[in-house]
């Protein structure tokens, strides 16, 4: 459950930004929980026609989310696939990257820069929302050397994090999703989800875990995790003998791409905080009455965030770190031929549930 405080931490982090094809706005709040341990990254100019929003949920500590937040975009745009147009499998490589980079001398070192030095990544002191801005400049690229030191053999953090991201060229879009943090378009007023929540009684990470070596107890990975898929928790990649993508935990993402219309109206990406409180059509309906009230969208996000802050920490739902981003479709949308071009991304892991409508509660 976490450790939860006496009264909750309600400042927001929140921005806006916008470009000639979409407009975004974000919040993040700290809430009940003693510490902030969500992420985000928005980068609606990732070039000059593709733009990059992600949400993460950290577990066990902040730095996992926070080293996501800084160099996933970075990672999937300087990919070769990338180059050839390939953002399905561009996206794919850089989230298993997140777990390389995060090794050996350099891993740490980075990690301990990003965290909390005291306590090696469990975060235990508080520490700012962080949010990297597009100032940070992601075309820079760092190859990753090899370093020595007293932790080159590091084996990575014990922590983790959640990854949704959405990447948006021209008319289409790829969700890449690994974790319970989840992406959710509105068409047509209607909520489909764009993302399947990695839980460990799902029967495909069931048969997962348990060939890995693992198991499940009270709905968590060896009594512990209570996700299936994330980045980092590498205690729980630690077999030699199976390939990354079928360890007990797997950092692999889910791929959706999904070609836009002008039917569609926005995006959502959100950590579980606010899933838990809202499904994903009331989340849609709530947006869609405040769109008609306030123009902000960083205010709509912030009168989400207030609205599924639980009243006290007795029930749980409501208790958790929130964040949740708004991304806006201008119309019409851009049309290219290189779009349409452009080789077909990988397809999710049931392609069913490509664009699948949202259960209401």
């Amino acid at each position: 459950m976490g450790i939860y405080l006496s009264t909750p931490k309600t400042e927001k982090f929140s921005d806006d930004g916008e470009n000639d094809r979409l407009r975004y706005g974000l919040s993040s709040m700290q809430g009940w929980r003693a510490t902030m341990e969500d992420a985000h990254a928005a980068y609606p100019d990732l070039d000059s026609s593709t733009s990059f929003f992600g949400v993460f949920d950290g577990h066990g500590g902040k730095v996992v989310a926070k080293f996501c937040a800084k160099y996933l975009h970075q990672q999937m745009l300087h990919n070769d696939a990338y180059a050839a147009g390939d953002i399905g499998t561009s996206i794919k490589k850089a989230f298993f990257r997140m777990d390389e980079m995060m090794r050996g001398q350099r891993g740490w070192r980075e990690l301990a820069v990003l965290g909390d030095k005291i306590n090696k990544f469990t975060g235990m002191i508080e520490g700012l929302i962080w949010s990297p801005r597009s100032s940070d400049g992601h075309e820079h690229v760092d190859n990753w050397a090899f370093e020595e030191g007293p932790h080159s053999d590091f084996a990575g953090p014990t922590s983790g994090s959640t990854a949704c991201v959405a990447i948006i060229r021209n008319k289409q879009l790829v969700v890449a999703n690994a974790g319970d943090s989840r992406c959710v378009i509105s068409r047509k007023g209607q909520a489909y989800n764009l993302s399947r929540d990695h839980k460990p009684d799902l029967e495909v990470e069931k048969e997962r875990i348990l060939k890995a070596g693992g198991f499940i107890h009270a709905g968590r990975v060896n009594g512990s995790l209570n996700l299936a898929r994330a980045i980092g928790d590498m205690e729980f990649k630690q077999n030699k003998f199976l390939p990354v993508e079928k360890q007990i935990v797997t950092a692999n993402p889910d791929i959706n791409a999904v070609e836009l219309c002008d039917d569609d109206d926005f995006i959502v990406l959100a950590c579980d905080g606010v899933w838990d409180c809202m499904s994903s059509q009331q989340l849609v309906d709530f947006v869609r009455e405040q769109l008609t009230l306030e123009n902000k969208l960083s205010l709509v996000c912030e009168r989400v965030l207030d609205r599924c802050l639980a009243p006290s920490t007795a029930g749980g739902e409501g208790c958790d770190n929130m964040t949740m981003i708004l991304v806006q479709f201008k119309k019409p949308l851009p049309s290219t031929a290189s779009a349409d071009e452009q080789s077909s991304p990988s397809e999710p892991a049931d392609p069913e549930t490509k664009l699948e409508e949202s259960e209401s509660k």
